[in-house]
Parts: structure tokens; sequence; C-alpha cells
């Protein structure tokens, strides 16, 4: 066996194993992140596996290209009305929240490792961001629904902060060795990465959109298309002294908000082109380490990681968010558990080696080691974080599976695959259910049996039914065969109360209909207008308070405007 087969059995074995690994990630609630990095470890050359890996550059190059790809993937998965609530918490996140972190956790570790200053505050600029890998994936595949504000606060900083990480190392690293000598040159550096990387990634996106539009490929080719085109683009944004990650993340958001038909031959493909990133990734920082270095620094590494955990993140939270007085003490706390580092301190702490700094070797095992710490503490613990918290909502129903029809370009007409679990809908006659505008049933499956899909077919528990209709359907799609809608209402009741009331109802109906002793001044408000009066910012499903004895809590909007609020008594 010559060595290209060698490689080529290690690389697939590893491969296998990571995937395999899903299931255990799946089953003890591990974050799959950290045995990724454990896997490489144990195939290292102090592990059973023997390989032995010390090129800083190319783990350095992998994790930039990795990285390019899991951000242009994010952006292309987050929703533009995120943005409505979360853009300006995460951007405050993004950079001061930075800057907090990476100085308290700096100055900590001057003491604790005896570092000189510098050097200290290197370390906190490396791993003083939350990571976009670590973040997208525990977010996004452990079942979660998080409240939108708390939820889009941390993906949009996630995707965002990188700039300001790679910043203060930069400049660090300059000023250790001599290179800078200027706080012009580093306020100059500051503004061409966030306004190249922010300019170059909507203009590359809209730029990709447009390409897109006009050119006529086979399906599996537009997928290759846009990871070329984010890497080009990273490259040049990097080539220009803008943010690469800035870029490829705006990039892909402008993408993923354009609905095009295409995207339903993109978005798979990416979904396993991130996966593959985040394994190799992982993989390759974990060959890099030395157990042996690592584990001689674990008692100073594990004090400077649970000194950032449970002081510098909070702090930088609390002061990121005070101007946003929207954010409860609860959503402040989970914001501050969801400080995740993972891959990008560790690509950051490969810097300092490359640049020959005498300390490079201890910055690197300390910034390892508190990425462990911090998936395995803050990782494997977010779903019993959130419920304690209660910063999660009531799953809202959705189709089983989604595809565009590709009949045109754009607003698309979709098939939504449903399954009929509801009671409700058991013997229903499809002509009886009212359907929005140009929407209807077009195929049921009962068993292997395809039926007719007439207005009068009868339903039956079980039956499978794609139904044709856009996007702004969805929502009254979902109320009408999303799952076990009795469940579903339990849930609903459970955590908005009894009674949940249309927000067009005038206060003095409510207060005479459910026993509320309203204010005078308040009595001709609607219910919307009086939950808007009671909260600040943008309202999103879960906000809630306490007035007259009575807990009101938003239960659906559209944009600023309050559809629906539950209402319960008090607990006492």
């Amino acid at each position: 066996m010559n060595n290209i087969e060698h490689l080529f059995l290690l690389a697939g074995a590893l491969l296998c194993l990571s995937v395999l690994a899903t299931l255990v990630s799946a089953r003890s609630g591990i974050p799959i992140l950290l045995i990724f990095l454990l896997i490489g470890m144990l195939a290292g050359e102090s592990g059973p596996g023997g390989i032995q890996f010390e090129s800083y550059s190319l783990a350095y190059s992998v994790g930039n290209l990795a990285l390019a790809i899991i951000l242009l993937d994010g952006g292309m998965r987050t929703r533009m009305d995120t943005f409505r609530v979360g853009l300006k918490p995460a951007l405050s996140l993004a950079t001061l929240g930075v800057v907090i972190t990476s100085g308290i956790t700096g100055m900590l570790a001057v003491y604790i490792l005896d570092l000189g200053w510098l050097q200290g505050l290197l370390l906190g600029a490396i791993v003083g961001s939350t990571d976009a890998a670590a973040v997208f994936s525990l977010l996004g595949g452990r079942g979660m629904q998080l409240n939108q504000r708390v939820g889009a606060s941390l993906e949009i900083e996630s995707g965002t902060n990188d700039p300001m990480a790679i910043f203060l190392t930069l400049t660090l690293i300059a000023l250790i060795t001599g290179e800078m000598d200027s706080t012009g040159d580093a306020l100059l550096f500051l503004l061409s990465q966030f306004g190249v990387g922010t300019l170059a990634g909507l203009s590359g996106g809209w730029l990709l959109v447009q390409l897109i539009r006009r050119i006529h490929l086979v399906s599996g080719l537009y997928p290759l298309l846009v990871a070329g085109f984010g890497l080009a683009l990273f490259a040049l944004t990097a080539v220009l002294e803008g943010s690469g990650f800035l870029a490829v993340y705006l990039a892909g958001l402008v993408l993923g908000n354009s609905r095009l038909r295409n995207l339903e031959s993109i978005l798979p493909m990416f979904d396993g082109l991130a996966w593959l990133s985040q394994i190799g990734l992982f993989l390759i920082l974990g060959l890099l380490v030395s157990p042996a270095d690592m584990w001689a620094m674990a008692l100073p590494a594990s004090l400077i990681a649970l000194a950032m955990i449970f002081i510098a993140r909070p702090l930088a939270v609390l002061a990121s968010l005070l101007p946003f007085f929207r954010f409860n003490a609860r959503e402040l706390g989970f914001i501050s558990w969801v400080g995740l580092r993972g891959a990008v301190p560790i690509v950051l702490a490969i810097f300092p080696l490359m640049a020959g700094i005498e300390e490079g070797n201890i910055l690197f095992n300390v910034a390892f080691f508190v990425v462990l710490i911090s998936l395995l503490v803050q990782g494997s613990s977010l779903p019993p974080v959130a419920r304690w918290l209660s910063v999660e909502v009531p799953p809202e129903p959705a189709p089983r599976r989604r595809s565009m029809l590709g009949i045109f370009k754009e607003n698309d007409f979709e098939m939504f695959l449903y399954r009929v679990d509801s009671q409700s809908l058991d013997g229903v006659v499809v002509r009886q259910l009212t359907f929005p505008p140009h929407c209807r049933v077009a195929a049921v499956f009962r068993g292997e049996h395809l039926l007719p899909a007439s207005g009068s077919t009868r339903l039956a528990m079980n039956d499978m039914l794609c139904v044709i209709g856009r996007s702004t359907h969805l929502k009254t799609l979902n109320n009408m065969f999303g799952g076990d809608l009795e469940t579903a209402r339990e849930k609903a009741r459970a955590f908005f109360g009894d009674f949940i009331l249309a927000a067009d109802a005038r206060m003095g109906d409510v207060a005479l209909m459910y026993g509320v002793d309203v204010a005078e001044d308040e009595l001709e408000l609607t219910l919307g207008d009086f939950v808007l009066a009671h909260s600040s910012g943008h309202p999103v499903v879960g906000d809630h308070f306490v007035r007259y004895g009575m807990v009101w809590t938003v239960a659906d909007v559209d944009g600023d405007r309050v559809l629906k609020v539950g209402l319960r008594e008090r607990e006492l």
C-alpha cells in the first residue's frame, strides 16, 4: 500500500468515525464538535492513531477554508427578519463585547500565567470571540426553539464578531513584534476590516444573486458556483485588507434571503459541505495539539476558562446590552452562557506561532484547553439552561418537508408535505377545509396508495398530504396540518395560558370578560397596544410581563405588530 492509499484510508476512516460519532453526541448530550476534537487528538501522535502532524501553516489554511464555508452556509440560513430584533444588540456584542471579554480575560491571564501585559491581552483577544461553527451547530442541532430576540442576537453575533477578534489579535502581535507603533494604523486597520468586509459582502452577495438569475446550469453546478464564488470573495476581501469572514457571511445572507428557486439545490449540498468543513477543521486542530503539553497547562488554563465563562462574558454581555432595555435578566443570563468558543480561537492561536512569538506555544495550548472547557461546560448544558431560564418558546408546527417547484424564478410555488396526525382532521372532507387563495391539496397518500385529491376526498389519520402553496401561506397551512394539533395546543396553553386572545380585542371587553381590574386610562386600548405600551423594543413571541395580577404573553407577531396575546393568572 503506497502513501496515497494510506492517506485515503486514514481520511476515510476518520471521516466515517466522525460521522458515526454524531450518534454518540445525540444520545449522550456531549457537543459533537468536542467529539470531533477528541477524535483528532486520539488519532494524533500522542494517541493510538500515531499520526504525526505539526504543520501550523496547513492547519491555518484548512481553518480559513472551513470557516469560510461554515459562515457562508450560516449566512444563507439566517433569515433577514431576525435582523429586525437582533442586529443592533448583536453588533454591540460583536464589537464592544469582544473588547471587554478580551480585556478582562487578558488581564486575568497576566497574573495567572505570569505573562507580560501585551502577551496576556493577546491571549484574551485569541479567545475573545464566540465561534460561528459552535453556535450554529449547538443551537441548530439541539431542538431548542429560543425566542427570536435571543436566538437572532446569538446567531448574528457569532457570524460577525470574528473581525474584531482578528483585529485585536493582529494588532497585539504587531505591537509585540514591533511592526506597529501608531494607534492611527490600528484604527485604520479596524475600519478596513469592518468597512471593506461589509461592502464586499453585500455587493458580492448582490452580484452572486444577479449571476444565478441570469444563467442556466445543471442543478448540481449551482452549489459549486456558490462555493467557488464564496471562496474567491473571501480571498479578494482579505487581499483588500477587509474581513473575509464577515464578507462571506453577509454574501450568504443576501443569497439566502433572495428566494431564488435554485436555493432548492444549493442549500442541501451546503449542509453537507458545512458538516464536512466542521469535521475536517476540528480533526485537523485535534491532530495539531500535543496532549502532554496541553495537560501541563491544565490548571491555569482551567482558571482562565472559568473566569471567562463566569466573569468576563457576563460582564461583557451586561455592558454591551445595557442600552437595549428590552432584554430581561433571564435573556441576559442565557446570552452570557452561550459564549461558546470553538475553532476560531484555535485558528487565531496559530498566529503567534507563525509570527515567532516566544510565548506562542503557551498561548496555543491554553487557547485549546479553553475551547475544550467551553464546549464541555457550556455546550453540553445549553438545553437545561434554556429551560431553567425560560428563554424557550413552544415549537411552531411545520411541514415534514418543503421544496420549491421551480416554476417561477422568484416567489415560486412550493410543495409542503404534511402527515394527518390530528384527530380533528380525521374524516374531514377536503372541500370543508378553508385554504388560502391559490393553495390546494395536490395529492393524498394512504399507505402505499395514491388517492385522487378531489374536493370529496375524506382524510384519515396518517394520510400524507402534498399541499401546493407559497411561503406566505405557510403559517396558515401549519396551523391546519402541522402535526398533532391537540398536543400543540396543550403546549401552547401551558406556556401562554388558557386564554389566547386576538390583539385587536378592546381592553375594556377583556376586563369585563375575565374579571381583570384595568385602569381607566387603559380601557380603550386594544390588547396589542396595551402589550406594546408595557414592553420596549421589537415584540417577539414569548415576551411577557405581569400586570393586574395576570401574566400577559405575546403569542403571535407579524413584524412589530402583535397579533395574539396569552392571558393567565399569576402564580403566587
